[in-house]
């Protein structure tokens, strides 16, 4: 697959404990972007974070362990192919934030082994 420099990048914040059908959203979401042919996904487990949905810090921290911390969802691709992404997953995240914004990519490869 080829990237253009100019990409974009989405992250879509959610919670940890968000489900999907009984599975983590994080994952129905990596698992569509795959199955759209998206170019990568990764996500990311925050230590402390807070939300639209609640103003209660949540954290890692032993003495008062969250079951619902923060989750980064970091999607690149041509913002085309986000935009159409966006509209297929949008329905089903029921509480937090998509941001996109430009990306410029030096490079985007496969080992060749």
């Amino acid at each position: 697959m080829h990237l253009p420099e100019e990409g974009s990048l989405m992250r879509i914040f959610i919670g940890e404990a968000d489900r999907h059908e009984g599975k983590p959203l994080y994952e129905w979401i990596v698992l569509q972007a795959c199955a759209q042919g998206i170019a990568g996904a990764t996500v990311l487990r925050g230590i402390m974070g807070f939300g639209a949905n609640t103003r209660v810090i949540h954290t890692f921290k032993i003495e008062c362990l969250s079951e619902d911390l923060p989750i980064v969802v970091e999607i690149i691709d041509t913002k085309e192919k986000l935009e159409t992404f966006l509209d297929l997953i949008d329905p089903h995240i029921k509480a937090g934030m998509v941001t996109l914004e430009k990306a410029e990519i030096k490079f985007y490869r496969a080992n060749k082994n």
